[in-house]
């Protein structure tokens, strides 16, 4: 009877979270083998042209450089507080006394019990933790390089263009990696309606990502495979 209960939520749930993963998979295999066709390393290649500009012509573009970072910053700070200000709630609603599966069972299909019910909301907590920790070790790094690219260059500092651009890539990698894992989070936050709409909404985002990380043009830009090292 178990099995008959909850065999839509082992099979649909995992299903969609393999279409995501390998999404991403490819998604990693094209910006490291095809950078050019991908928004991440072309905004990447960007951004290392970006630093060294702002780096040669300080004097006259250290202002744009710190309000630059800093419109970055707020965008992973909105992210963060809203992970964190959902893990709250998932947390209160976990540590109800109010059984939340009442209004639902004869609503939703896939399993409605106890342990499934927590096991929802402890996936989805999970989640979003993870998404707020990222958020909060790209704040740090790139507050890191607000500092350092104002730095004057001295031929025996050990902050070099290169250093800036390692630490900015990480602060903008950490960023993605949050972003991604809080929308991961969308579709386990349809969970709680039955394991149906998880599978569902996991397929509408894969073409709803691919049109966001990809380029659609008819000539090839001109970047450097082997400048993609920051990508693994």
């Amino acid at each position: 009877m178990e099995w008959r209960k909850c065999y839509l939520d082992v099979i649909l749930v995992p299903l969609g979270f393999l279409i995501s993963i390998g999404y991403h998979f490819w998604l990693w295999h094209k910006v490291r083998t095809k950078p050019h066709s991908t928004i991440i390393a072309i905004n990447a290649s960007g951004r290392r042209n970006w630093v060294n500009a702002i780096i040669k012509d300080n004097d006259k573009k250290n202002i744009l450089a710190v309000q630059s970072l800093r419109n970055t910053i707020m965008g992973a700070t909105l992210m963060a507080t809203t992970s964190i200000l959902l893990c709250s709630g998932l947390a209160a609603v976990i540590s109800s006394t109010y059984s939340v599966k009442k209004p639902l069972n004869d609503a939703v299909y896939g399993a409605h019990g106890e342990f499934m019910v927590a096991l929802k909301y402890v996936t989805l907590l999970t989640i979003f933790l993870f998404s707020f920790f990222c958020h909060s070790l790209s704040i740090r790094f790139i507050n890191q390089v607000n500092i350092l690219i104002n730095t004057p260059q001295d031929p025996l500092s050990l902050v070099t263009p290169q250093y800036i651009n390692e630490i900015l890539e990480k602060g903008f990698i950490l960023n993605t990696v949050g972003n991604r894992l809080f929308y991961a989070g969308l579709p386990l936050l349809l969970w709680i309606f039955g394991p149906v709409l998880v599978f569902l909404c996991s397929l509408t985002m894969v073409p709803v990502l691919y049109n966001l990380d990809f380029v659609f043009t008819s000539g090839k830009g001109k970047l450097d495979v082997n400048q993609n090292s920051d990508f693994v």
